[in-house]
Order: structure tokens, then C-alpha cells, then sequence
């Protein structure tokens, strides 16, 4: 009862946040999912009902569906061409830069080897959520962001390695660098090939079914949603990344999509209208979850953290340690070598909730309470630094991006432009009148223009049968409506051809009129 609770009022925050967003859009939404998370950690009622975060579950239920559904809209010939790249910094300057920095804190601090590499290896994997919330609405090199996004699948497995090997090297005091390093290549190579395997299986299932009369929309799509937690378990439970088994499978599972998509379109128009749902919701979900512990951390360590201010010198310290060897490594070992390229590779290596979450999974070993204090207040330290100077220096170096910037206002002068199309073709046809009124009626929602009045009336008429139509009217009704959409479609195609707007708004408009044309199509509508 308690985790119901604590998810029911996690997900109320994060549809109130989500509203909040849409008020103030000069904020990215990610900010205010955090603001609210702090809000209710300060309130004591709500508070008390959402219990500690538990990582092993936050792993399998949040960040393995997330990763997954991110890796599905990545085509796996991107990954191909990349994946030099995706090494090198997934790789290679995951654990050069962890040693650098790990050296870095022990000769400045009084900080153990061990202690100051389980700090850094925390705080090595990158957030490519978190790395969208400081871009909103600038102008960022696509061939960066990808990277840093290919960065961000992949590196949480070096960076839950470099964890256990410093964790053993704590309680042993013994590194074993070829033994975790084969640790390394067995966790990382077994999770790819676990994911692939199992990720081939289950699609083969599916399209088996999909090509067969025993297919159920319903449960193929109970089965997709379940699959993340599948792998993930099952990676886990032979010793191998769950992280990267997940990532992997949802690869395979964009070259699947890709080729099957008109072989069940109801089911694979669900199927992205669940992804698009759920991503939604766990990006707000991860972030509520961000704010609500960073709070509950520093309220909790309030003592401790006012006593002394070393924790927050050693977290500026190893963020910029980080940072540095990000901008050497962008500098000097890949394509571009300039310096704005590299330095906006540095600042993109975000750190958001797997940071958090490594941080608490360690709250079971044998540190000491200080320590584990002070660790958790260190990558606070790390996670707050990450987003709010990348965020602070993008807002005044990069431009803001016009098409994101205008795109609301466009879209709704080419959705009232559209309308009055739209109304135009039903005004032309010899319909009742009643029959007239209910069409334009739903047509000028399309572009919400019925006030909450005129909702009301027509609200009240349908429900006292006042405004029943018979068999014939209702197949005028549905012909005018098709033929207002198809004119409404002709007018943005016309827009498209001519490229006086842009074409993204003109899609998702266009996208817009054949969604509602299904509703008045579709045989198994039963609203109306």
C-alpha cells in the first residue's frame, strides 16, 4: 500500500509540473518537474508518502523503459557508423577521465584512493534527458548532440563498473585492474549480446503472431511494454549489464518497427502513441524523483553540511576535473578538435538521476554513515553543478533556435487558417441546417474555437437527445466532415509544396486532420 501511495502521488506531481511547464515556457519543463519534487519533500503530508528511493527498483521500473524507448528511436545504423565514437567516449574517456580525476581528489583532499574513485565512478555516466533540458530552445550542433546522446546509452555500464571495482577495492584493499577490467568487457559484451538475443526472440515472437489469427492488439502491446523489464531481470540475474542489454534490444527493436509498421497499423500506431505516453511521464517522473531527494538530502545531511563545506569544494573539484578531461578529449581526440567543439561537448556531459541512483545503491555498504554522507552531499554537489552552468552559459552563448521559438505561434495561424478552410468547403455543400451546425461545430474544434459556452450547449443537446440525427443526416454529417478534412489537407499540402511554412508544423497539423478523420472512420469508434 505504501508504494501505491508513493507512486500515486509521484505521478500527481508530475502532471501538475507538466502543466506548470506549459504556463511558463521560457523554463524548460525539466526544472519545474525538479522545483515541484522539492515542493512536496518540504511538505511534511506529502512527504511522509513517498518512501526512500530504492535504486534497484528505480533501475528496472524507470531508467530500463527509458533507455529503452530511447535506443528504439536510434537507428542501428546510426550506432554503426558510430561506434568508434561510441567507444571512445563510452569507453575510453570514461576511464581515463575517472583515474584522472580519482587522483585528482586524493592528492588535493584527504580522501583514500577507493573513496575518491567510488566518488567519481558515481558521477561518470551522463544524462541525455538532463542534456535536453539545458538546450531548450537553442541552437545545438546536431552532430554533438548525437554524440553526447550515443554517450549517454552506453556509459552507465562503465560507470556501474568502475563502482564495484572501487567499492571491492575499499573493502579489500586491492584494485584488481585485469580482473575488472575482463569484469568490464564480460558485463558490457554479455549485456549486448543478452539484449540481442533476447530482444530477436521476443520481436520474432510478436511478428509471428502479428502474421497469424491468434493476434490481440492488447496483449502484443502488454508484451512490448514489458519487455525492458524482462531483459533488464534477466541480464541482471546472469551477471551482466542490464543497462546495456536494454539499450541494445531497443536498437533491434527500431530496425523491427521499421519493417513492419503497416503490418498491424492499429497496433503500431498504439504501440507509439503508449511510448510517446510513458516516455512523457517517466522523463517527469525521473525528475519529481530528482528534486524530491535532492531536498530530502540536504535537509537531512543540514548538519553536517553547515559544519563543514568540504563536501562542496570536492564536488566543484571533481565536476571540474570531469569537465577538463571532456574538453581535452573533444579537443584533441575526435573530428572537429575546434574549441567551441569541444567545449560544448564538455558542458553536454550532464549528470541527472543515474548519478542519483548509484549514489543510493551504495547506501548498503560497509562505508561508514559519514562517508555515505558525505558522498551523497559530494554528488548533489555534481548534479546541480552539471545542469545549472552548462544551462547559464548556453542561455548566452548559443542563439536561440527561431523555428522552436515561433513554432506555437505558427502552428496556431496556420490551425486558424486551416479552419476557416475547412468551414468554407462545408458552407459550399447543400446540408440541413442542422446537420450543417454539427459539422462546422466540430470543425472549429479542430482549431478551438467553441467557448466554453457553446461546449456547454452542445454538451447539453447531446445528452437530452434534442440533437439525434437519423441514418441519413448522420451519413451527410460523416461525408461532410471527410470532405472538409480532405480540403483542409489540400490547403497544407499546397503550404508544403510552395515552402512558405515550416514543414514540421505543416506534418503535425496534417497528422492532426487524418487522427480525427479516423475517429469518424474507424468501424470500432464507439463514441459516436
Amino acid at each position: 500500500m505504501a508504494l501505491f501511495f508513493s507512486f500515486f502521488v509521484t505521478l500527481i506531481a508530475v502532471a501538475i509540473s507538466n502543466f506548470l511547464a506549459r504556463l511558463v515556457p521560457k523554463i524548460s519543463g525539466t526544472y519545474i518537474n525538479v522545483l515541484v519534487g522539492i515542493i512536496i519533500a518540504w511538505i511534511p503530508l506529502t512527504n511522509r508518502l513517498i518512501l526512500t528511493l530504492n535504486s534497484d527498483v528505480f533501475m528496472l521500473t524507470i531508467l530500463a523503459p527509458l533507455l529503452f524507448f530511447e535506443a528504439q528511436r536510434t537507428p542501428m545504423l546510426m550506432v554503426r557508423k558510430r561506434l568508434k565514437s561510441i567507444l571512445g567516449t563510452a569507453g575510453f574517456l570514461a576511464i581515463v577521465s575517472a583515474i584522472i580525476a580519482t587522483v585528482i581528489l586524493h592528492s588535493l583532499f584527504a580522501l583514500t584512493l577507493p573513496i575518491a574513485l567510488i566518488i567519481i565512478a558515481i558521477c561518470t555516466p551522463t544524462d541525455a534527458t538532463a542534456l535536453e533540458s539545458v538546450i531548450s530552445g537553442r541552437v545545438f550542433p546536431s552532430t554533438t548532440k548525437t554524440a553526447l546522446s550515443m554517450e549517454s546509452l552506453f556509459n552507465d555500464a562503465a560507470g556501474l563498473i568502475l563502482l564495484q571495482a572501487a567499492l571491492l577495492w575499499q573493502q579489500t584493499d586491492h584494485l584488481g585492474l585485469l580482473a575488472n577490467f575482463g569484469k568490464l568487457i564480460w558485463s558490457a559484451g554479455g549485456g549486448a549480446i543478452v539484449g540481442a538475443l533476447l530482444a530477436m526472440i521476443l520481436a520474432l515472437s510478436r511478428q509471428y503472431i502479428v502474421r497469424s489469427n491468434a493476434n490481440v492488439i492488447s496483449s502484443q502491446n502488454l508484451m512490448y511494454i514489458l519487455t525492458p523489464l524482462i531483459i533488464y531481470l534477466i541480464a541482471e540475474a546472469i551477471d551482466v549489464s542490464g543497462i546495456i542489454a536494454v539499450v541494445t534490444a531497443g536498437l533491434i527493436h527500431n530496425s523491427e518497427a521499421s519493417r513492419t509498421r503497416f503490418a498491424a497499423p492499429r497496433q503500431m500506431h498504439l504501440g507509439i502513441q503508449t511510448i510517446n505516453f510513458m516516455d512523457e511521464i517517466l522523463n517527469g517522473f525521473v525528475f519529481v524523483i530528482l528534486g524530491l531527494n535532492l531536498e530530502r538530502i540536504f535537509v537531512a545531511n543540514f548538519t553536517k553540511a553547515t559544519s563543514s563545506y568540504a563536501w562542496l569544494l570536492i564536488g566543484a573539484v571533481g565536476y571540474l576535473s570531469l569537465l577538463i578531461c571532456r574538453w581535452l578529449y573533444a579537443r584533441f581526440l575526435i573530428g572537429d578538435r575546434s574549441n567551441r567543439t569541444a567545449t560544448l561537448f564538455a558542458l553536454g556531459g550532464v549528470h541527472g538521476t543515474v548519478t542519483l541512483a548509484m549514489t543510493f545503491s551504495i547506501a548498503s555498504e560497509k562505508l561508514g554513515s559519514g562517508v555515505f554522507s558525505q558522498i551523497v552531499l559530494i554528488e548533489t554537489v555534481v548534479i546541480i553543478l552539471s545542469m545549472l552552468v552548462p544551462t547559464l552559459i548556453f542561455h548566452y552563448w548559443l542563439p536561440v533556435d527561431l523555428d522552436e521559438h515561433n513554432r506555437n505561434q505558427q502552428t496556431a495561424k496556420l490551425r486558424h487558417e486551416m479552419v476557416l478552410v475547412g468551414i468554407k468547403q462545408v458552407k459550399s455543400m447543400s446540408l440541413p441546417k442542422d446537420v450543417c451546425n454539427l459539422v462546422i461545430y466540430d470543425i472549429k474544434d479542430q482549431g478551438q474555437h467553441n467557448g466554453m459556452r457553446s461546449f456547454i450547449s452542445q454538451w447539453k443537446d447531446a445528452s437530452t437527445q434534442k440533437e439525434v440525427l437519423n441514418t441519413l443526416k448522420s451519413v451527410e454529417q460523416r461525408r461532410a466532415l471527410m470532405q472538409a478534412f480532405n480540403a483542409e489537407r489540400d490547403y497544407l499540402y499546397d503550404l508544403a509544396r510552395r515552402h512558405v511554412a515550416n514543414s514540421t508544423v505543416i506534418y503535425d497539423l496534417y497528422s492532426e486532420i487524418l487522427l480525427a478523420e479516423s475517429l469518424v472512420l474507424d468501424p470500432r469508434n464507439q463514441l459516436i
